[in-house]
């Protein structure tokens, strides 16, 4: 698995489809075969390999602390799913945030146990989903 590191590969998989979507998460994925088109997207993603990288905006989550422990759980999920991953590039984006009265500490063993909980039916949500023709293409 390829981690997704600059600004234009990650605007590249989001300008491509939500594939799932969680109360707390969304999975953007776009298909490495539509993007081989053109010469600077090849560049993007050179290696034909399930590539991801997540989103954990400071909107969402404030402390450092909790943005690291939600991208920690981000790679580790991803990667009890990764066979069943397309090759393409997808991105994990945080799209709302955890209730901070509910969630006192920002590493608390329950905020790791319910971000774990909400990404693996997430991922599973998202094996259940084919790769369409359109974003094949």
């Amino acid at each position: 698995m390829q981690r997704l590191k600059s600004r234009p590969q990650f605007q590249a998989v989001l300008a491509g489809s939500i594939l799932a979507r969680t109360s707390h998460f969304a999975l953007h994925r776009v298909a490495l075969s539509a993007r081989r088109d053109s010469d600077a997207c090849q560049t993007l993603f050179a290696v034909d390999d399930v590539w991801l990288g997540a989103m954990v905006p400071k909107r969402w989550a404030r402390r450092a602390v909790t943005r690291n422990i939600i991208k920690r759980q981000v790679y580790t999920v991803t990667q009890e799913f990764e066979s069943s991953l397309s090759h393409a590039a997808h991105v994990v984006r945080l799209r709302s945030g955890f209730d901070r009265q509910h969630f006192v500490s920002a590493t608390s063993d329950a905020l790791k146990a319910a971000v774990r909980a909400e990404l693996q039916q997430l991922f599973a949500m998202a094996a259940k989903r084919p790769m369409l023709r359109l974003e094949q293409a």
